[in-house]
């Protein structure tokens, strides 16, 4: 009678895919064939769960995350050994793997800038890189009716800690005028729009 079943044992073992078998380590997602030859009520495929975990009628929860099939098989002989008056006759193989979850890198990211002064809506604004000066006014709302358009000042601090300010004339680009250059965003970039002088 057992040698009928380690023949039954070994043909199981062979109908079992061989993707993962030897000196896997398990991982939530996977699923597992349990076969018991004395009840084979308790044959089932069991999915290895979020927590790492798998569920088996009377042998209850199991950990099987980071453990090999034969770990595995090993830790439910022990919980299913009480239940019967021998020791189980039980094989434990890979069913399937988890199916790979594709990682998609995030390929943007913002940059923090700040408005202050006579803009509509002063405060920190979250934009993309390469985003410029002018795109950065229209982002953030523009300007309150008391703003000097002719003197926005882009005030950076580079890596080196030099402070750089640069001094635009809306007033002028909205005559048709051009920047000298154009003016790209850095993180930390800080616009100030200062309010109008008298008969400005």
């Amino acid at each position: 009678m057992r040698h009928f079943l380690f023949v039954l044992a070994g043909l199981f073992l062979m109908a079992l895919p061989t993707l993962a078998q030897d000196g896997y380590r398990l991982n939530p997602g996977d699923v597992l064939r349990v076969e018991v030859l004395e009840d084979p009520s308790l044959n089932r495929n069991i999915l290895v769960l979020p927590d790492g975990r798998i569920s088996i009628p009377t042998a209850g929860s199991i950990q099987a995350e980071g453990l090999t099939v034969e770990q595995i098989q090993a830790n439910v002989i022990k919980r299913l050994a009480g239940n019967f008056a021998v020791s189980p006759n039980v094989f434990v193989g890979v069913a399937s793997l988890a199916p790979k979850t594709e990682v998609v890198p995030h390929l943007t990211h913002t940059i923090d800038v700040f408005v202050m002064g006579e803009a509509a809506a002063p405060g920190k604004y979250e934009v993309e890189p390469g985003t410029t000066l002018l795109q950065f006014m229209a982002l953030s709302g523009g300007f309150s009716p008391f703003a000097a358009t002719k003197r926005i000042q882009l005030r950076r601090v580079s890596s080196a800690g030099v402070a750089q300010v640069i001094t635009v004339n809306y007033h002028a680009l909205e005559r048709g005028a051009a920047l000298s250059r154009p003016t790209v965003m850095a993180p930390g970039d800080v616009v100030i729009v200062p309010s109008r002088r008298l008969f400005e």
